[in-house]
């Protein structure tokens, strides 16, 4: 599909978020997320807020993946050190090949900014035609983390499509 002369990136963001997802805190960096997206021509598919739950992250990434409704998921939050921080877990759970070069450019271009980049467990990957991207769950952390890769996400999805 082409929109201004461009292939259109369907893209779903799911944010990882106890808090969010029991409607205590609203969630900010999903909707950053999706504003970080808008130079690349997206077509946003889904936006949903789940809890830090390993089995329900890993099945709503399997359900977009395996049903061909996304090029690209991007997860925001669970990438931190805590013990309900598991969406790096989850993502492994899914993706049959890594894509470690675009984790470690993330943390790189972080740690520019700041020593606590180098706490983030970002994983990335692909499952079928679909590439999967992990970001932190702050709202600075998650823009500044997509910041990094957002120019050479179109040409890593269109790879994926060969």
């Amino acid at each position: 599909m082409m929109k201004n002369g461009n292939a259109v990136i369907r893209v779903v963001v799911l944010t990882i978020s106890d808090s969010a997802s029991r409607g205590e805190r609203e969630d900010l960096s999903g909707p950053a997320v999706v504003a970080e997206l808008a130079g690349i021509n997206p077509e946003i598919v889904a936006t949903e807020i789940l809890p830090d739950d390993r089995d329900r992250i890993a099945a709503r990434l399997r359900h977009y993946c395996d049903s061909e409704a996304a090029d690209l998921i991007i997860t925001t939050g669970g990438t931190g050190l805590s013990g309900r921080d598991v969406t790096p877990e989850a993502t492994k759970d899914v993706i049959e090949r890594e894509a470690p070069g675009l984790a470690e450019l993330m943390r790189a271009e972080s740690l520019k900014i700041t020593p606590l980049g180098a706490l983030s467990r970002s994983v990335c990957g692909t499952r079928g035609r679909t590439l999967i991207i992990n970001l932190p769950g702050s709202m600075r952390g998650a823009r500044e983390n997509l910041g990094a890769i957002t120019r050479i996400l179109p040409h890593a999805v269109s790879l994926m499509s060969e």
